[in-house]
């Protein structure tokens, strides 16, 4: 496969060592944990953020289906839905004994990873919705995409081509979109109460938050 390859090929042998040790989800998301969460508006490809142990929420995502393809799981991602008042989320979603878990680099505490304990998508999305909120307390959690398929990329090589990362946004923005929420649902919502709001930003990089015009 040209994606793998072209990892052998351009990695030294310390960074295929280093990916190498990340054997299981729980590994992956410790890792991810450790990276300094970038406030760029730049893509990483998964060298570089095994590189430069930096990037987003986007780059995480794709890292983490690297790192879970070389386990065996397909490499697919979702991305999480807001209203035009926040910034979309990215998941490495993958399915375990019929259940599906996620993984995820993220600004906000509630954000990351989840167990594979969740019987369909919709309900694993759900379990983001209380902590996906928006620096004005706004809960903007509003829908969600299909996963895609990162195999559909190995032309591309994504996970040594920051180029690639483009066009898993394409992708994704061209994938089927499913909306959580009724009118009805989003005109009852309550804000954010003032503890939650606080410890889901414990150890945020303020300039990498989003601001709601």
């Amino acid at each position: 496969m040209q994606t793998w390859a072209a990892f052998e090929k351009e990695a030294t042998a310390s960074e295929r060592r280093a990916f190498g040790r990340l054997a299981a989800p729980a590994e992956v998301q410790s890792f991810l944990d450790g990276v300094t969460y970038s406030s760029e508006e730049i893509y990483r490809c998964p060298l570089r953020v095994l590189r430069e142990r930096t990037g987003h929420c986007f780059d995480g995502a794709v890292f983490a289906a690297a790192a879970l393809w070389r386990m065996g799981y397909p490499p697919l991602i979702l991305e999480l839905l807001p209203n035009q008042r926040d910034d979309d989320h990215l998941l490495a979603v993958y399915r375990r004994d019929g259940c599906w878990g996620a993984l995820a680099q993220s600004n906000f505490t509630g954000l990351r990873s989840r167990e594979p304990v969740f019987r369909s998508l919709r309900e694993l999305v759900m379990s983001y919705f209380e902590q996906f909120y928006n620096t004005d307390g706004e809960k903007t959690l509003r829908g969600y995409t299909l996963p895609i398929n990162l195999n559909g990329l190995d032309s591309r090589r994504w996970m040594t081509r920051d180029g690639a990362m483009r066009e898993i946004a394409g992708r994704l923005d061209r994938a089927a979109h499913n909306r959580i929420l009724t009118r009805k649902m989003v005109l009852g919502l309550s804000p954010v109460d003032q503890r939650s709001y606080r410890s889901g930003l414990l150890g945020a990089i303020r300039k990498g938050l989003f601001k709601p015009k």
